[in-house]
């Protein structure tokens, strides 16, 4: 049976980030997805000039109407948030509609490269722990994860050693597997450590020398789509690690403007049947 899940994100329309390559992934992976926008963008937020919607409104009512109609899902991922209103919305759509043996996947966007977004309040960041205690599965990069571990946003971990303390902490912490992306203590390499219920792996891979936006979107639908097609966290993480390095090494050689994203459209066939 063909598994659906629930992506709880913001709509950007141009800029390929939150909803427009994690409804592509998950679909080349095989699964339904289902949308319930937090809002709409015209561009991710990294592009000036952008107006949005806040959607918030909608949010209730949707998850009224698909608890009515009896639909579950077997997995419920959120991402960026805007409000506390919404994280909670997140927290019902986890209880009402996950389906019986689903998970509940939580990218806690928060901020990047040692700064918190400025959206996020400090009352969100409380909020946003909340939400990484009933998840399944977090997938903070090492200034999110030190947000959640009560750290300096812009500490990250000086090497393995420390890679895998601040992963076992996170485990620790909110119960969830832990997935930390943005490791990069070795010169020109770059990657993730992930513990999970029956081990994990650092893994890292050289450094194209490029930044986009939208790549922890690419990251997260990719594992949760190898997740779903019953692969082990660890090779659903190394899976998502070199998918994103792979898109990122194609845009980079198409020299196209950064803040446009990477082009994962011509890679999307490798993900098709995966399992």
């Amino acid at each position: 049976m063909q598994k659906k899940v629930l992506a709880l994100h913001d709509l950007s329309g141009f800029g390929r980030s939150s909803l427009v390559p994690i409804i592509a992934v998950l679909s080349a992976a095989g699964h339904q997805c289902v949308p319930l926008p937090t809002a709409v963008f015209s561009t991710h937020t990294a592009i000036s000039g952008w107006v949005t919607t806040d959607l918030t409104p909608a949010m209730q009512g949707t998850i009224d109407q698909y608890d009515a109609l009896g639909l579950r899902f077997e997995a419920v991922y959120a991402g960026f948030l805007g409000s506390a209103d919404q994280i909670g919305c997140v927290q019902e759509a986890a209880k009402r509609l996950r389906a019986q043996g689903g998970l509940t996947l939580v990218d806690p966007v928060m901020g990047d490269n040692g700064v918190v977004y400025g959206t996020y309040t400090p009352e969100m960041c409380t909020r946003m722990r909340e939400l990484c205690a009933i998840a399944d599965i977090i997938t903070p990069n090492t200034t999110e994860a030190a947000i959640l571990l009560d750290r300096d946003p812009r500490d990250k971990p000086a090497d393995e050693d420390e890679a895998w303390a601040w992963l076992r902490a996170l485990r620790g912490r909110y119960g969830a597997q832990a997935v930390l992306t943005g490791l990069d203590f070795e010169p020109g390499r770059v990657g993730t450590g992930c513990l999970g219920e029956t081990g994990g792996a650092v893994q890292l891979h050289s450094r194209v020398g490029c930044y986009y936006p939208g790549t922890g979107d690419l990251f997260a639908s990719v594992m949760l789509g190898a997740l779903l097609n019953g692969q082990t966290l660890e090779c659903a993480a190394a899976r998502a690690g070199e998918f994103v390095r792979d898109c990122i090494a194609y845009t980079a050689a198409q020299g196209t403007d950064p803040m446009h994203g990477v082009q994962f459209e011509k890679l999307l066939w490798r993900l098709a049947g995966n399992k």
